[in-house]
């Protein structure tokens, strides 16, 4: 022990290889393990001959450990060695530890695929520990690695078959001895359905496939391999073979001649997203990807230029399309690494056979993948994936959630097909419809045609040249994205004329006839979504372009309706001179308008436009229930602000107040249709972010107190039966405008009304929850209304408020609603404020112990339990409250030891666990002084041997056969603690008041005399009602 000196500060925390030992002088390490040496030799440490130390020298020289050292608190005699390093940290190398033995053992049994399984988890946790270890990551960053790796912690726990791990919000382990039993317990629930939605992932089951409710598809064009000779326009589209139509705008990439994209920017960074996809959309049967490739240049690939000819013809090449419905549906695996070949074949009309088509090596290679969320979700998730660069193709349609602030004003037009006659040539036609969008003055607008997503917008639009056909079938589909301020003025103007493959007499070539359409209808709503048959002219090519010779004149109709214009007998004035209808011709467009502020029912247009005809709101009001329900929804923002904006506008008259009410209570009811349910959320949105009408909540108290005193006069009540489907989006209304008022008054302005408005409110408030006749009993809704009310600040007077409510609903009737109700009070900022504690419990703890005493339905009473057992903690964790605050407690009851007849269940969410979690809570809570006065408030000593030996017998029980799963052993570690502690007070009792020599109870000790008690009384949740009745009952009595 010479030259001994003490080396602390300098050691190195921890092992980075395992060292076995190969003589009793060695220290065996593993991994990970903490080393905490105490002492150093100065010399050269001989001894016998033998170097002291040679294993370790320097004693950290062979474990090769970092440079910091491990904390050492308070040193003692025994000393605790704290590592350094972050928790997770220490977790993932205890975890790796404990794997290891189990995976050498997989190895050994045979269990291949579980072996693989088991080191693939640990190699990703090891390199996730190196992550964690370098401490270069940002702290979301850091964030979202922990949640990686707890997840993966606990799912491979779950396989093996180990002890569940229970975490809180920041994924750090929970301490038992500092949370709540009840805390506890809930933890263990999430921790159990989290695991289980893993594995059900990893099943193929898709259970985030069917929760989440938008959906995105990733594409990645890693290479284009054709030999074209010319420069190609590749459009990519989503395709249902069923309906036989594009779901989804265009791809477009424009591909050089030189076989790489014209943007050499673009290259090897070709990547779209198609969103907006809903689950009808991953339901369809066929879902495929099609590739369309369009030529641009001369007529023919095998014209030769011993002449001049016409370029820029776009020209069809060819086309690929691939299944992707397993992919979309998650049948199988979705990679972006992963790559897809898709063969282009020959096209038998257009390149007949050419070489440059139909080799193998022909074709598209890409990559899919699959997301789930919406577009901000899925750049949040994916940020290496979907960046600026990446384009983004929406659905042709809106979204199954429009949520607010969504604004979106996209037309959809569709060139569908068209017949033209030769006229004067030998030949059929070579026919290039020009699309361009005009003004009334018939001015082109500039950059409002959009060919494709990924593709600068452009001022018109030439479609593919077929050749020589009579009867053309174009399907080419362009988004037109005009300002909404300008769609009023503005028609779409389509010009045709024949291109011919020599240059000079293409240049001849005149537009031979003319169509247009106009985006508005005259009663203001936007052209209607479906097919449409134009009206061809014909006539002088300039006055074909002429706005003021054709605005005025019909643009759709039937053929029937074309040919009665038609004649040499149609003539109008000089202005129209030289135009007529071309009856041989026909033309036929498809429109699909995707906006949130253009409508095309003419009841939503004039509710929503109201204030230019003021006169017609009252019927424009209740015109609003005639609506179709998906077009309210559409417009969900724009209808509910001017519901409110209505309301404002009329503060001072209740004229309209009835039928804004009503048009509110009918468009929360779509959303609560299963058809809609998804927008909940974009209703909770709009509450929270748009609504901003200060004085709504008057207005809509008003009006709901006016039909419940109708109810309660026996008046027919069916607005009232509607109003109450909706009445927690009613009551959120009245909250948040309420909040919003309060904001706007200030806080001097605030104190004055509370003396003097406030009451009357207050009254309002509580006559709405006194429902009347007793007709709105079997009514499902009202345990919604105080966690509502909860939100509002403390000013309202939410404790008398919320008392006077559950006071007034029908005794021994609504029980479910009513503790609900009370478990929604208990988690408000209302219960946590320490001055409102003891008003609470009183009516509270009297709803708690009549259903103690004749509820038998299980589920009901675990809930009754979490509500008493965190009412109690929340009394009992505040300074000042104790046992004079218990004493609000219901003083009627008497400790029960009713026992309902059931099954016993291992289910984690059963309500047997619930119970007994309820009853080690309340334990948990109780002292010398509580046990002392619940033993004596038993009237004999007949009644406390039986319940003696009642709960001697059920501890028993629960102890021998738990009720939760096996794997929850902090639980059940918990809970046997506080039954020991329980046992200790009882037995101290029996001890002295049974078992002494003064009073010698022959049938305790034998365990008889109570009718076979000695029997297992736990079958189907007796023990634990009995235990928890009794302690409540006890504790209702507490002086």
């Amino acid at each position: 022990g010479a030259g001994l000196t003490p080396a602390r500060a300098a050691l190195p925390p921890a092992a980075v290889w395992n060292f076995p030992g190969s003589n009793a002088h060695h220290l065996p390490l593993h991994v990970g393990e903490a080393v905490h040496i105490l002492q150093v030799s100065e010399g050269d440490g001989n001894s016998k001959g033998c170097k002291y130390g040679a294993a370790l020298d320097p004693p950290w020289e062979g474990l090769s450990v970092p440079p910091s050292s491990p904390a050492i608190p308070h040193p003692r005699a025994e000393e605790t060695v704290v590592p350094l390093e972050m928790p997770l940290v220490q977790e993932i190398t205890t975890t790796l530890r404990e794997w290891a033995a189990i995976w050498k053992q997989l190895y050994v049994a045979g269990q291949k695929e579980r072996y693989k399984q088991v080191r693939r988890m640990m190699c990703e946790l090891m390199e996730r520990r190196s992550q964690l270890l370098s401490g270069t990551l940002p702290k979301d960053e850091l964030l979202e690695l922990k949640k990686e790796v707890t997840s993966k912690i606990d799912y491979g726990n779950k396989i093996l078959e180990l002890d569940l791990v229970v975490r809180d919000k920041d994924e750090n382990i929970l301490d038992p001895d500092r949370t709540s039993i009840i805390s506890l317990f809930q933890a263990h629930k999430r921790a159990t359905s989290l695991i289980s939605e893993r594995i059900q992932e990893m099943l193929g089951l898709s259970a985030h496939l069917a929760s989440a409710p938008c959906h995105s598809l990733y594409l990645c064009v890693r290479n284009f391999v054709c030999n074209i000779g010319e420069e190609a326009q590749l459009f990519m589209a989503l395709y249902d073979p069923g309906e036989q139509r594009m779901i989804s705008e265009n791809y477009l990439i424009r591909w050089a001649s030189t076989g790489v994209p014209q943007d050499i920017e673009l290259l090897n960074n070709l990547k779209a997203i198609f969103t907006d996809l809903g689950s009808k959309d991953l339901k369809r049967e066929k879902l495929f990807l099609v590739c369309q490739i369009i030529r641009v240049g001369r007529m023919d690939l095998r014209d030769v230029h011993t002449r001049k000819l016409s370029t820029g013809l776009r020209r069809p090449f060819g086309v690929s399309v691939m299944d992707i419905t397993d992919i979309v549906k998650g049948k199988c695996e979705s990679d972006e690494d992963k790559q897809h070949f898709i063969p282009v074949p020959a096209h038998p009309q257009t390149a007949q056979g050419d070489a440059r088509l139909g080799t193998q090596a022909s074709g598209f290679w890409v990559s899919l993948k699959m997301l789930w969320g919406d577009l901000t979700q899925v750049r949040k998730d994916h940020p290496h994936l979907v960046d600026r660069h990446t384009v983004v193709a929406r659905k042709l349609g809106f979204p199954e959630i429009i949520m607010p602030g969504d604004v979106r004003n996209d037309i959809y037009l569709t060139l569908v097909q068209g017949e033209f006659d030769k006229g004067s040539k030998k030949t059929q036609k070579n026919v290039e419809v020009t699309m361009c969008v005009c003004d009334e003055a018939g001015a082109m607008m500039q950059n409002v045609i959009y060919q494709g997503a990924g593709d600068k917008p452009a001022s018109e639009y030439r479609s593919v040249v077929y050749y020589q056909q009579r009867h053309q079938r174009w399907m080419e589909t362009v988004k037109i994205a005009v300002p909404i301020e300008d769609v009023h003025r503005t028609h779409l103007r389509f010009t045709f004329r024949h291109r011919s493959s020599s240059d000079s007499k293409d240049k001849s070539e005149k537009v031979f006839s003319m169509a247009f359409v106009k985006l508005m209808r005259p009663d203001g709503t936007t052209l209607h979504d479906g097919e449409h048959d134009l009206i061809l002219y014909k006539g002088d090519s300039r006055k074909l372009e002429e706005a003021g010779c054709y605005l005025h004149l019909p643009f759709t109709g039937s053929v029937s309706e074309a040919k009665a214009l038609s004649g040499a007998s149609f003539r109008v004035s000089s202005s129209m001179a030289g135009i007529s209808v071309s009856s041989r011709d026909s033309f036929q467009i498809s429109t699909l308008v995707c906006s949130t502020k253009l409508t095309q029912n003419v009841d939503l247009l004039g509710l929503l436009k109201w204030k230019s005809k003021p006169e017609l709101l009252a019927g424009n009001l209740q015109k609003l229930t005639n609506v179709d329900g998906g077009e309210v929804i559409k417009f969900l923002q724009d209808t509910l602000d001017a519901l409110f904006s209505i309301m404002m506008e009329y503060a001072d008259t209740d004229i309209y107040d009835t039928l804004v009410f009503d048009a509110l209570v009918f468009i929360v009811g779509l959303i609560a249709d299963r058809k809609f349910h998804h927008f909940n959320a974009v209703l909770e949105a709009y509450i929270r972010q748009h609504f901003s009408a200060t004085l709504a909540y008057k207005k809509l108290i008003s009006v709901l107190t006016q039909y419940v005193d109708a109810a309660g006069r026996g008046e027919p009540c069916d607005p009232l039966m509607l109003t109450f489907k909706a009445l927690e989006y009613i009551f959120k209304f009245v909250v948040r405008s309420r909040q919003l008022y309060r904001q706007w008054l200030g806080a001097g302005q605030l104190l004055s009304e509370r003396g003097g408005a406030h009451p009357g409110r207050e009254r309002n408030l509580c006559a709405l929850q006194v429902p009347g006749a007793g007709q709105l009993q079997p009514l499902p809704l009202f345990s919604m209304v105080p966690r509502n009310l909860c939100s509002v600040h403390l000013c309202l007077g939410c404790r008398g408020l919320l008392r006077d409510f559950i006071g007034n609903l029908p005794p021994q009737r609504l029980l479910r609603q009513k503790l609900q109700s009370l478990t929604d009070i208990v988690n408000s900022k209302i219960f946590q404020s320490y001055e409102l504690n003891p008003g609470q419990l009183p009516w509270g703890w009297e709803t708690l112990s009549w259903g103690w005493r004749g509820q038998r339905e299980l589920r009901l009473w675990g809930s009754v339990g979490q509500v008493g057992c965190r009412g109690l903690r929340a009394c009992s964790g505040r300074t000042g409250v104790g046992r004079e605050h218990l004493s609000a407690v219901a003083p009627s009851s008497q400790p029960s030891r009713w026992v309902p007849e059931g099954q016993g269940s291992t289910d984690p969410i059963s309500p047997q666990s619930h119970y007994v979690a309820c009853m080690a809570a309340i334990l948990n809570q109780m002292d010398e002084a509580h046990y002392s006065a619940y033993i004596q408030a038993f009237p004999t000593r007949s009644d406390l041997m039986d319940f003696l030996m009642e709960t001697f017998i059920l501890f028993k029980d629960l102890i021998g056969k738990t009720v939760y799963p096996s794997d929850w052993t902090v639980m059940n570690m918990v809970q046997n603690r506080e039954f020991l502690r329980a046992i200790n007070h009882f037995a101290e009792t029996l001890t002295c008041m049974f078992l002494s020599s003064n009073s010698f109870e022959l049938q305790v000790s034998l365990g008889q005399g109570h009718g076979g008690l000695h029997e297992p009384t736990w079958a189907g949740g007796a023990g634990p009602l009995l235990a928890v009745g009794g302690v409540l009952g006890w504790m209702q009595r507490l002086p």
